[in-house]
C-alpha cells in the first residue's frame, strides 16, 4: 500500500513552537492577571562540577610554574652577576669585551686582539699546551705557535723578533738566520758550536776572559779578503799545534815587530870538532828553510855548523 511522501511532526518541536507563539502573542489587559506557564526545561550556562575543579587546578599550576620561573630567573641574574654593562667580570665597552681576573676557556677562542691592562701582564696558561693559530680568509693555517711542556714550536715562512723601535733583532727563514743586534753574547760553558762556516766582522771575548777557537777533529780556517787582525791588549796570544804551524804570505813579507824575538827550541848546529861557545850564537837558515843556531865567531860560522841541514 503506497502512501504519499511527507514529514512526520515531532511532538517536542510542536510544544516548543507553541510555547514561543504563546509568549510572543500573549498580552494582558489591565486588571487581569495571568500566570505564565512554567518552563519545563532549565538550561544552566557555565562550567560546573569536575570540569570547574580541573580548570582551577590548571590555573593554579600555571601560577606556580610562573612563580618558580621568575624566582629562577632572579637567582640566575644574581649568581651570574648580570648588569647593564656585562656579566660578572665580563664588561662590554666601546672597544670590545673586557674581562677581569682569571678566566678558563673550554673551547677555542677567536679574537682579533688580546691585551692586558696597563698595570698588569698577560698570562696564558694551560695544563697541556698553548697554541696560537693565524688563518687566512680561506681558513687555512698560515702561522702557528705551540708552547708545550718540553718544547716551543713555531710554524711559518719567517720568524722575526723586533725591538720596541721596530728594528729587526732576530730573523729566521728557510735560507738564513739574521741577528740584527750590535753584539751576540754566548755565556755557555762550552761556548758556541757551529757545524758550518760563520761570517762575522769581529770575534771578541769578555774582559778578563780567554778567547779560544777550536776544531777538535778537523781544521780551523779563517779567511778575509783584506786581512785578519788578532790582538790581545792585556795578555798573550798562543797558537798550539800537534803538527805544523805555517805562516804563508804569497805577495808580502812576514814581519815580526817586537823588542825581543825568541826561538828557544831551535836546534844547535854541529861540526866535526867541538867548538868553544861564549854564549853567543847566530841564526842560520838551511836551503829548505830550516833555522838552526851556530856558535858565533869573528865571521859567519853557519857553514861550519851546517851538518844539521843534512
Amino acid at each position: 500500500m503506497k502512501g504519499t511522501a511527507g514529514t512526520l511532526p515531532c511532538p517536542a518541536a510542536e510544544r516548543g513552537h507553541q510555547q514561543m507563539v504563546r509568549e510572543q502573542y500573549m498580552t494582558t489587559t489591565p486588571g487581569t492577571s495571568l500566570e505564565r506557564p512554567k518552563n519545563e526545561y532549565v538550561y544552566k550556562i557555565g562550567i560546573y562540577g569536575w570540569r570547574k575543579r580541573c580548570l582551577y587546578l590548571f590555573v593554579l599550576l600555571l601560577l606556580i610554574i610562573l612563580v618558580v620561573n621568575f624566582s629562577l630567573t632572579i637567582w640566575i641574574l644574581k649568581v651570574m652577576w648580570f648588569s647593564p654593562t656585562g656579566m660578572g667580570h665580563l664588561r662590554v665597552t666601546k672597544e670590545g669585551l673586557r674581562l677581569e681576573g682569571e678566566s678558563e676557556f673550554l673551547f677555542p677562542l677567536y679574537a682579533k686582539e688580546i691585551h692586558s691592562r696597563v698595570d698588569s701582564s698577560l698570562l696564558l696558561q694551560s695544563t697541556h699546551n698553548v697554541t696560537v693559530n693565524a688563518r687566512n680568509s680561506n681558513g687555512e693555517v698560515t702561522g702557528r705557535l705551540n708552547v708545550g711542556p718540553k718544547m716551543v714550536e713555531f710554524h711559518s715562512q719567517q720568524f722575526q723578533i723586533n725591538s720596541k723601535d721596530g728594528k729587526p733583532l732576530f730573523t729566521v727563514d728557510e735560507n738564513e738566520v739574521v741577528i740584527g743586534t750590535d753584539k751576540l753574547r754566548v755565556t755557555g760553558p762550552e761556548g758556541a758550536l757551529f757545524e758550518h762556516s760563520v761570517e762575522t766582522p769581529l770575534v771578541k771575548a769578555e774582559a778578563f776572559k780567554q778567547l779560544r777557537l777550536e776544531s777538535p777533529t778537523r781544521s780551523l780556517s779563517m779567511d778575509a779578503p783584506r786581512g785578519i787582525n788578532i790582538k790581545a791588549q792585556a795578555g798573550n796570544i798562543e797558537a798550539l799545534s800537534q803538527m805544523d804551524i805555517k805562516l804563508h804570505s804569497s805577495d808580502g813579507v812576514l814581519l815580526l815587530d817586537a823588542e825581543t824575538v825568541r826561538l828557544p827550541k831551535l836546534p844547535e848546529g854541529t861540526r866535526g870538532g867541538s867548538g868553544i861557545s861564549q854564549g853567543l850564537y847566530e841564526i842560520c837558515v838551511c836551503p829548505d828553510g830550516k833555522l838552526y843556531l851556530s856558535v858565533a865567531g869573528m865571521g859567519s860560522t853557519c857553514q861550519e855548523y851546517s851538518r844539521v841541514c843534512q
